[in-house]
């Protein structure tokens, strides 16, 4: 800290130490670095691996829950007609017994994502731990209920 008083004829003449400024920016920098959030991360996603060539394929679990979104509004479980207001209670019948709460949901090509992702979300209400997706191009053979 030191202040230069020079004999100019214009007074005197002061040069101020930025130090102790240039440690006060370095040490805010360094709080707003460490506690500035990690960046926020998506849904955990399992990607389904191409089966090896020249292999049989599985068939499929005859327990297995398909909900079908189709158009103009309507929705099946595996082969039984539903409806919005009870998929919920249904499900949560379904899979009131299984260990493994797993289900996919197949949506028409015409109907909006948006009615895909509220099936997702009332299955998920439904106590349905992993929820897939059945693209068009997979066949997935259903039992029914």
């Amino acid at each position: 800290m030191g202040m230069a008083l020079g004999g100019c004829k214009g007074g005197p003449v002061s040069d101020p130490n930025i130090v102790p400024l240039i440690d006060v920016l370095l040490v805010l920098i360094i709080i707003f670095m460490v506690i500035t959030p990690n960046a926020p991360t998506g849904l955990p996603t399992l990607v389904p691996q191409a089966p090896p060539p020249h292999s049989k394929p599985e068939p499929p679990d005859p327990h297995t829950i398909v909900v079908q979104v189709m158009q103009g509004g309507k929705l099946m479980i595996n082969q039984e007609q539903s409806d919005w207001n009870v998929l919920g209670t249904r499900l949560s019948d379904i899979f009131k017994q299984r260990a493994d709460k797993v289900a996919f949901v197949e949506g028409a090509e015409e109907v909006p994502f948006a009615e895909v992702a509220r099936a997702i979300d009332i299955m998920r209400g439904a106590g349905i731990e992993h929820v897939g997706l059945i693209t068009a191009g997979d066949n997935v053979r259903t039992e029914p209920l």
